[in-house]
């Protein structure tokens, strides 16, 4: 098969959301055609979509390493980037253990998740929890009314606000 077959067959893959078939096929179209950046982009989506950030950022890379014409690449790169900066936050947030020896390692990879891709919410949500965790009231406000400003109808969000606010509260006390 040519791997623009592949790239059609893995479309109707993702169209019956088979994904796991998809990337199977991504990946024969990548073997077929190791050169094709637009094809690697593809099968990064579509690996991020199932939550393989590992494989989703190598290809990602690989695409933009191949093609630095398309500014698509580089956003998605940098986002799935932010998106692993967030959950190396995440984690270390969530392991007390972790915290000790440098608390505010949360923070810096959360800035620097929200200045690889500024429009992803969770990058913003997490370093306001962060700058919650460390005491931080004034500043967790802060970051959390910039992702308010770019998700104003979100319900979660002005629940958060209302908890950070009464953070602040209690630490003012």
């Amino acid at each position: 098969m040519d791997h623009n077959d592949y790239v059609k067959a893995a479309y109707r893959s993702i169209l019956r959301s088979d994904f796991a078939e998809a990337i199977t096929l991504f990946e024969a179209a990548i073997a077929a055609s190791p050169d094709d950046a637009e094809v690697r982009y593809r099968c990064s989506i579509t690996y991020a979509r199932s939550g393989m950030l590992d494989k989703a950022l190598d290809h990602a890379a690989a695409a933009r390493r191949l093609d630095h014409s398309k500014p698509e690449y580089q956003l998605h790169l940098q986002h799935l980037q932010a998106m692993q900066l967030v959950q190396e936050a995440k984690r270390l947030l969530e392991d007390e253990e972790a915290l000790p020896g440098n608390p505010y390692h949360p923070v810096t990879l959360l800035k620097e998740a929200v200045s690889l891709d500024p429009l992803y919410g969770d990058a913003y949500v997490w370093l306001a929890i962060a700058h919650s965790r460390m005491n931080e009231h004034l500043q967790a406000i802060a970051v959390l009314k910039e992702v308010m400003s770019l998700h104003p109808d979100d319900d979660g969000l002005h629940l958060l606000m209302k908890d950070l606010q009464k953070s602040l509260q209690q630490y003012i006390q």
